[in-house]
């Protein structure tokens, strides 16, 4: 049955991020419905982030296009243009290649739920406000170097 039975997919607040970039996601909640709903071609997450929480570190992807739609609560959007409120209903667009840093973050009393949509990356990804970026599937830092 195509249903989703959100409850019996598993969350996790795990992170790849090394330290000390990991800090920002705590709050966040992510179950990745794809996998256990039969999806290969792209990628869908719910999450939830709690008070304080960020959904990531501000970044862009070279090859991969993302789309959120916010469910329920209440987020701010930040991205190289400025800081926009996102409510239920609200929807964002992230085309790849776009060199526009972006994420949301939760300033509320309150959770807040959305749904990404994307695919894994398979090119590099870029933070303009740390020393971090993706690139060979692995974190390091600008100039190349290891953590």
């Amino acid at each position: 049955m195509p249903k989703i039975d959100l409850a019996a997919m598993e969350q996790t607040n795990r992170t790849g991020y090394p330290d000390p970039y990991a800090v920002v996601v705590e709050g966040r909640w992510v179950r990745r419905l794809g996998p256990g709903s039969g999806l290969a071609d792209f990628g869908v997450s719910h999450v939830v982030l709690k008070p304080g929480a960020a959904s990531s570190q501000r970044h862009w992807h070279e090859d991969e296009d993302e789309f959120v739609v916010m469910l329920s609560g209440n987020a701010v959007l930040i991205e190289d243009e400025g800081r926009f409120a996102m409510q239920a209903g609200d929807m964002a667009a992230f085309p790849k290649g776009e060199p526009n840093g972006h994420h949301l973050v939760n300033e509320s009393d309150g959770d807040c739920e959305f749904l990404a949509f994307g695919r894994v990356p398979k090119g590099d990804a870029h933070y303009p406000d740390i020393d971090l970026r993706w690139s060979g599937g692995g974190y390091q830092r600008k100039d190349g170097s290891a953590f």
